[in-house]
C-alpha cells in the first residue's frame, strides 16, 4: 500500500472516525484503524463492535492498493504535529510496518495484518429503508439527546427512540424524571420504530453538519445503518420495548404561564447557588403575573429568592422543580419565551418554546415536580 494525501485531510478523516473507539476494547484489533485503498479510494473503518464508522476518501499517487490495520493512537498523535502538508503514506503488507515521509522527514509505526478485523453485520432481508431529511435529524437529535438515561437496568431509556408514521417522524428521549418529544412533518409511508443508542446518535449529529442531502437510513430489529455522503455508520440498536411515553403526557393543563426564557433560566441559576446540594430544590409560587423563585439549604442556613414577571392564566400555584433539570430543559429551548403548561403541584410540567408562527417541527419537554417541604 502507497499514497499520497493532505495532512489536514486524514487527520480530519481519522479523527470523526476514531471518535467510535472505545478506551476499553474487548478485542485487541478494535484499538486499531482498518486501511482499505482500492482504485483510488481509501476507506478508513473504526469500530467497537457495538458501533461502525466507515469512511472514505480520495487519495493521490497511488502506487500499490492494499488493507493494513494502523494504530489509533499512534496515527492521531503524529498526524497532529504536522502542517498542511502533502504526506506519502506506505505500508508493508510482510512486516506490517507503516511508513509516514513528509518533505524533511519520515515516521515509522508498527501496524498489524487486517485480516481479523470484524466484518460488518449484515441486515435481514425484512429490513425497513427510508429516506430522512439531514436539518430534521440534526434537529431530533439534538433536542432529546440531553434526556436519555444512564441506566444500566433500563437500558431502553439509555436511547433515543425514533418513531416512523405517515408522514412523521418522532424523536423521543427520557430519564423518568425528564421526557423530550420532538415531533416533524416528513414525506415517509412507513411505520416502524428503533431505538438509537446515544453514543452513535452524537457521532451521527456531528457527521450530519457536514451533510447536505437526504440521509438513506436501513434498519432491521437489531441494527441500523445509515447512508451518508461519504461514510456509513453501522450500530447495533438498544433492544426492548420503549415506555409509553405518550401516558405521561398530561392531557389538560389548566395553568398556563409565558415567560422570557433567558430571564427565567438565569434567575434560576442565581438562586440555585443556595439550594440544597442533595436535591437542588427551586420552589416556585405563581399568581398575579409573577413567579417567585424561592431556595434554601436549612443545614447551612443558605437562602434565595428572586421575582420574575410573567403572563399568567390559571389559579395560584405552587410547585417545586430541580434546578439542574430546568437548566437542562430551558438551555435547549431556542425561542426568546417559553410557554409553561401546569395542572398542580403533583403533576408534570410541561415546557413547550413560542413561536410567532406555525412550525413544521414541535417540541414538548416534560419535567416531574419535586417534593416541597414544609
Amino acid at each position: 500500500m502507497k499514497f499520497t494525501i493532505s495532512s489536514s485531510t486524514l487527520l480530519s478523516l481519522l479523527s470523526t472516525t476514531g471518535k467510535v473507539v472505545s478506551n476499553k476494547n474487548t478485542l485487541p484489533i478494535l484499538d486499531y484503524f482498518l486501511f482499505d485503498l482500492k482504485n483510488g479510494v481509501l476507506k478508513v473503518t473504526a469500530s467497537d463492535l457495538e458501533t461502525t464508522l466507515v469512511a472514505t476518501v480520495g487519495v493521490e499517487n497511488v502506487e500499490r492498493d492494499g488493507v493494513i490495520a494502523a494504530p489509533v493512537k499512534l496515527m492521531l498523535d503524529s498526524l497532529k504535529e504536522f502542517s498542511e502538508q502533502p504526506l506519502t503514506i506506505e505500508a508493508d503488507e510482510n512486516t506490517w510496518e507503516i511508513t509516514i515521509s513528509w518533505k524533511s522527514g519520515s515516521l515509522s509505526i508498527p501496524g498489524s495484518s487486517g485480516l481479523s478485523y470484524p466484518a460488518l453485520p449484515a441486515l435481514a432481508d425484512d429490513r425497513c429503508a427510508v429516506e430522512l431529511d439531514v436539518d430534521m435529524m440534526i434537529g431530533g437529535i439534538n433536542k432529546t439527546i440531553f434526556a436519555t438515561a444512564d441506566d444500566d437496568l433500563h437500558p431502553v431509556m439509555n436511547g433515543i427512540y425514533v418513531n416512523l408514521a405517515q408522514g412523521v417522524v418522532t424523536f423521543v428521549a427520557t430519564d423518568a424524571h425528564k421526557l423530550v418529544k420532538h415531533t416533524s412533518e416528513a414525506e415517509i409511508a412507513t411505520d416502524a420504530s428503533f431505538i438509537l443508542p446515544k453514543k452513535p446518535a452524537n457521532l451521527l449529529r456531528g457527521i450530519l453538519l457536514k451533510e447536505d442531502d437526504a440521509v438513506k437510513v436501513e434498519f432491521d430489529k437489531k441494527n441500523v445503518v445509515f447512508h451518508l455522503k461519504n461514510s456509513t455508520l453501522v450500530c447495533r440498536l438498544v433492544e426492548g420495548v420503549y415506555p409509553n411515553y405518550n401516558a405521561v403526557i398530561p392531557a389538560a393543563n389548566p395553568n398556563r404561564v409565558i415567560v422570557d426564557r433567558v430571564e427565567i433560566l438565569n434567575a434560576i441559576k442565581r438562586v440555585a447557588v443556595c439550594s440544597n446540594q442533595a436535591t437542588n430544590l427551586v420552589e416556585f409560587k405563581i399568581g398575579n403575573n409573577v413567579i417567585n423563585l424561592a431556595t434554601k439549604d436549612i443545614d447551612f442556613s443558605y437562602s434565595a429568592h428572586e421575582s420574575v414577571s410573567c403572563a399568567y392564566e390559571g389559579s395560584p400555584i405552587v410547585i417545586g422543580f430541580k434546578s439542574t433539570f430546568l437548566v437542562d430543559i430551558l438551555s435547549n429551548i431556542e425561542t426568546p419565551s417559553v410557554v409553561v403548561e401546569l395542572a398542580d403541584s403533583t403533576r408534570a410540567g410541561v415546557f413547550k418554546p413560542l413561536y410567532d408562527e406555525p412550525q413544521s417541527a414541535n417540541t414538548l419537554m416534560l419535567l416531574m415536580p419535586m417534593m416541597i417541604n414544609a
